[in-house]
């Protein structure tokens, strides 16, 4: 802990007088960190490295869109130092209008392809991001099959699984043969990920970005019951949600995270 504070001290400028842990730890080792003469802030520590993504992405939010983040003071591959977002943990109807708005917003960010300008993460897991202007190919490879692969690997998809993901994907073109636009998603939109504070949506953390369909987002949402009725309700008002979406693709587009669950936890 001397070593961490003395990391924490040579990079924002003052000496912390407390570090106290904070939920989190699947990445990162995660503390608030009070400094005399400041606000307080967080900090990751991860030594085995990771963690440079993480900031990466925070700033290429907060700078090129309105969605709240919380703003990175330091950033390498085994620190990361963000101000301390303050927060009471109250959400309800009206945080999730205001959610619906702030991610409608970052759905109309779009791109001349799908993917990213570099590769990115989903919690540990690299997110491969080649750009392609097809998205049933992209989803289809660098996201279905990269992370049934990955699951694999990791001894935790069975092999019979993983021939029934190839040979679902060989008909993938079927059930995507919409054109949707690419949208710039969060791509990591878990209660977890998403902070309250007097009724408000104040921040979200641990983005996972790339120029997806924005459909994505909205089946992720549904799959860990993030936000509900008046969240979809608001987003379809300023973004008019597909039939289709729930007919077809949102059972489709949730086999990604549950890959990344299989390949994390089994």
């Amino acid at each position: 802990m001397t070593e961490l504070t003395a990391r924490v001290e040579a990079a924002v400028g003052a000496r912390p007088s407390r570090l106290s842990p904070l939920h989190g730890g699947c990445v990162a080792s995660v503390f608030k960190v009070d400094v005399a003469g400041r606000s307080p802030l967080v900090v990751k520590h991860a030594p085995e490295g990771g963690l440079r993504p993480e900031g990466f992405m925070l700033d290429y939010l907060a700078r090129e869109t309105a969605l709240p983040v919380p703003p990175v003071r330091y950033e390498a591959d085994d620190l990361l130092i963000m101000d301390f977002v303050v927060t009471d943990g109250r959400g309800g109807s009206g945080a999730e209008v205001v959610a619906a708005r702030q991610l409608a917003a970052l759905h109309d960010h779009t791109a001349s392809a799908f993917g990213f300008e570099c590769d990115t993460v989903i919690g540990s897991l690299p997110q491969p991001n080649d750009r392609s202007s097809d998205w049933c190919a992209f989803f289809r490879d660098q996201r279905l099959m990269s992370m049934g692969r990955r699951a694999y690997a990791a001894g935790n998809l069975p092999a019979d699984t993983l021939r029934a993901l190839e040979s679902f994907c060989g008909r993938l073109d079927r059930y995507l043969d919409h054109e949707p636009a690419p949208a710039l998603v969060h791509g990591d939109v878990w209660s977890g990920n998403v902070l309250y504070d007097q009724g408000q949506v104040v921040a979200y953390l641990d983005p996972a970005i790339y120029f997806a369909d924005a459909e994505v987002e909205l089946a992720f949402i549904e799959l860990f019951s993030t936000f509900g009725r008046p969240f979809f309700a608001s987003y379809d008002e300023l973004r008019p949600i597909d039939p289709a979406y729930r007919e077809v693709r949102r059972d489709i587009y949730n086999l990604y995270p549950l890959l990344v669950h299989t390949a994390l936890f089994g």
